[in-house]
């Protein structure tokens, strides 16, 4: 099982861009599926982005496509997610997740390794 650690979390104002980065250590990276997810306080956690094993297949939800991009290094053992044209309702603690796994999945309950967290604040 790998761990997670996030970083590259702030505050911005709108319209600006965040890249968070994902370390994950541990053995067989490259057999996991990777996604990024967010929390607003008091809210369900949501998926904002996956990708598959290899990085050839890639997927957002809705609200962020065009915007958000997510991209893996199998060689470094990260995941990243470009934020650009960030809004105030971006605003929410981020997650990583690792879904064992070749495809990408979208679900919350495939994902068994979390990272702790990174703030995301947009407001002007």
């Amino acid at each position: 099982q790998v761990q997670l650690v996030e970083s590259g979390g702030g505050m911005v104002q709108p319209g600006d861009s965040l890249r968070l980065s994902c370390a994950a250590s541990g053995r067989d990276f490259n057999t996991y599926a990777m996604g990024w997810f967010r929390q607003v306080r008091g809210k369900e956690r949501t998926f904002v982005a996956g990708i598959n094993w290899n990085g050839g297949s890639t997927n957002t939800v809705d609200s962020v496509r065009g915007r958000f991009f997510i991209s893996r290094d199998n060689n470094k053992n990260t995941v990243d997610l470009q934020m650009n044209s960030l809004k105030p309702e971006d605003t929410a603690v981020y997650f990583c997740a690792a879904a064992p796994g070749l495809l990408l999945t979208t679900e919350l309950n495939r994902y068994i390794s979390w990272g702790q967290g990174t703030q995301v604040t947009v407001s002007s």
